[in-house]
């Protein structure tokens, strides 16, 4: 039987710091799971403390996969994930066990439940014009050409959002048509795949910002300045990096650049945090079909493990 031919696929998401690992983890104490980490920062080596990637210990009780894959001088395009879980989807079917898929990428998401369209492979040379542009004019400029040719992907950008403004701009000279026309396309390039998905949102916000707060202090305590401080000195890395634009390192990264203190890069980086779980949450209220818990409530996890064992039927 083929990937797509079996069950759907469980996808449990939700916005930064809702739970989403604790989740994981009852679940595979109960059940012959394997996860699959959907989350562009927890590639990274290097990087565990400000991306709450799972503890040694942890993956050592629970097989996860799509963890340390990448260097951090290198990129990760969401065709490669898309690629690449599915091959670990395989696998994971083909030992008998149950894959879910645990994260707050939604753009992975996206890719894997509905395929992707056939977009233009980067051109490296290209790219590089690009850059030099940028540095020339800056992000928010290269944000103000973006809105000329294609208003609809500009809308949905952050100005300093160079990743994706790059990107936008690179597939506009290559193809001659805007992103946001050739993502509308009706058939993708890919086969879509069935997915069950149970979202962790909190109904109080509130909550969750508090949480986010704390969880960053956590972080700090138990070394995240020092991880940052690691990277910093290996020479090769640059805030224009994938990597380093990640919520938390960023900010860090300026204060080493002398550009912030070490208070106004904590501020800054959980008011950071707190717009990347709004942009989240914004993305999962577009699934109405999506099975909601409350991520706050002190039976969030509970009522994962019974969703779960209701949905695959699991005993």
């Amino acid at each position: 039987m083929s990937l797509l031919a079996q069950a759907p696929l469980m996808c449990i998401t939700g916005p930064t710091a809702s739970g989403k690992s604790a989740a994981a983890r009852a679940i595979a104490q109960r059940w012959p799971v394997e996860i699959i980490n959907v989350d562009s920062a927890t590639i990274y080596r290097g990087m565990d403390l400000g991306t709450a990637k799972p503890t040694a210990h942890e993956r050592g009780e629970i097989s996860h996969h799509l963890l340390d894959i990448l260097d951090p001088a290198n990129s990760y395009s969401v065709a490669s994930f898309r690629r690449d879980a599915l091959q670990c989807v395989r696998d994971i079917q083909s030992r008998g066990h149950l894959p879910v898929l645990v994260g707050g990428t939604m753009m992975y998401f996206k890719a894997l439940r509905d395929g992707l369209n056939d977009l233009p492979a980067a051109d490296p040379e290209l790219r590089k014009a690009l850059e030099a542009s940028a540095a020339a004019e800056g992000w928010p400029a290269m944000h103000a050409r973006l809105k000329t040719i294609d208003p609809v992907t500009a809308q949905r950008l952050s100005p300093n959002d160079s990743q994706r403004i790059g990107r936008a701009l690179e597939i506009w000279q290559i193809s001659g048509q805007p992103m946001s026309a050739l993502l509308g396309a009706t058939q993708p390039a890919d086969e879509p795949v069935a997915t069950i998905t149970l979202s962790l949102e909190p109904l109080e916000r509130s909550l969750l910002h508090t949480r986010i707060a704390e969880r960053f202090d956590q972080m700090l305590e138990l070394g995240l300045l020092e991880e940052v401080q690691a990277l910093h000195a290996r020479g090769d890395l640059h805030p224009g990096l994938p990597s380093i634009r990640c919520v938390g390192y960023r900010q860090l990264w300026a204060m080493l650049e002398g550009e912030l203190d070490l208070k106004q890069a904590r501020e800054q980086a959980i008011s950071a945090t707190r717009q990347l779980a709004k942009r989240q949450i914004t993305w999962l209220r577009s699934q109405p079909e999506r099975h909601i818990i409350d991520a706050c409530s002190p039976s969030a996890i509970d009522q994962v493990v019974r969703a779960i064992s209701k949905m695959t039927k699991q005993p």
